[in-house]
């Protein structure tokens, strides 16, 4: 049996990665901080050790008794706005404490690491959709700073031996197979969780920002991935034997009012919209391209259309209306 750590483990995407591996026969242990997580979001299968990976005395000592064959690292902050207010914050957490993590790795002798990267990491590209060969500039510090860890690990994989694979992805959404697991962000800034927000009752509106880009009906596009096919995706790199990394999206972009639409279909309610102001430097479309990952990875997505997407994470927010509570 393979024996995995898991950082960020009780974060939306960390959580539900951990569940699939359970049920595929790992072992799995769960690093994370709670300071975004949620306690009730970890899996009762695996162990639990609550520390935070500034702490590095903590994470070495943990790697040494967990002795792990592979690491899959979520544990990141990922708010974009966020990061243009207080960058420190993002340089610290998601490349500095990332860096405690792989000298645990390196001391513990464990030589394979899946790091969920984004593809905020490509800036505003020149095409669409997005293949790894698109140059990487990202235009926040939120993507400079997992840019700037994925070149940290290009130098540790060179000098230590470090095998890892670098997954870019933009929009998960949905929830578990088991639907014990869904997504809770204390701050939420996700599309989808905020207009199943209204149809909860829990906000009157939502917002649409920018109607006039040059898209079919005028909102922006973007790549939505289910949670489980995500999953499935990172627990196919502990597969590899080479540093990698790999684009991940349905290629099929989908607009705000598209998922309004939808989540109108699904919910049964009218789920009011109002148009905004466009954010400055809101690319009119964003979807990735995947065929590296199908190829190498031999990765193909179950969900690739929105409506059981939609479903999915409608009939988690019906049965946690609140999210984990906690």
């Amino acid at each position: 049996m393979k024996n995995i750590l898991v950082t960020g483990g009780a974060g939306y995407i960390g959580s539900i990665c951990v569940e699939e591996l359970l049920e595929a026969g790992f072992k799995v242990t769960v690093f994370d901080s709670l300071v975004e997580g949620h306690r009730s979001a970890i899996d009762p299968r695996a162990t639990f050790v609550q520390g935070d990976l500034g702490d590095r005395d903590l994470i070495f000592k943990t790697l040494a008794k967990v002795k792990p064959d592979a690491v899959m690292h979520f544990a990141a902050f990922a708010l974009v706005g966020e990061s243009m207010t207080d960058p420190s914050k993002y340089f610290i957490n998601n490349l500095a404490n990332g860096i405690n993590l792989i000298d645990a790795m390196v001391a513990a002798g464990c030589k394979k690491l899946v790091f969920s990267s984004t593809c905020a990491t490509y800036g505003i590209p020149e095409k669409v959709p997005i293949d790894e060969r698109t140059p990487q500039k990202p235009i926040n510090p939120y993507g400079q700073s997992k840019l700037m860890f994925e070149q940290v690990l290009k130098w540790y994989d060179q000098i230590h031996g470090l095998v890892h694979v670098n997954l870019r992805y933009f929009n998960a959404a949905g929830a578990s197979a088991s639907g014990k697991f869904g997504e809770d962000h204390r701050i939420e800034t996700h599309l989808i969780p905020n207009v199943l927000k209204v149809a909860l009752g829990q906000r009157e509106q939502v917002d649409i920002y920018g109607d006039k880009n040059a898209t079919p009906d005028g909102t922006c596009i973007r790549d939505y991935i289910h949670i489980i096919d995500l999953a499935a995706a990172h627990i196919l790199a502990l597969n590899r034997e080479t540093s990698s990394y790999y684009n991940l999206g349905t290629g099929e972009g989908y607009s705000v009012q598209q998922v309004i639409d939808v989540a109108r279909k699904v919910t049964g309610h009218p789920i009011p919209a109002v148009i905004k102001a466009a954010r400055p430097g809101d690319p009119a479309r964003l979807v990735a391209a995947s065929h590296k990952a199908h190829k190498e990875l031999g990765w193909k997505p179950k969900f690739q259309r929105l409506l059981p997407i939609v479903e999915s994470a409608w009939k988690w927010h019906l049965a946690h209306p609140h999210g984990y509570g906690d």
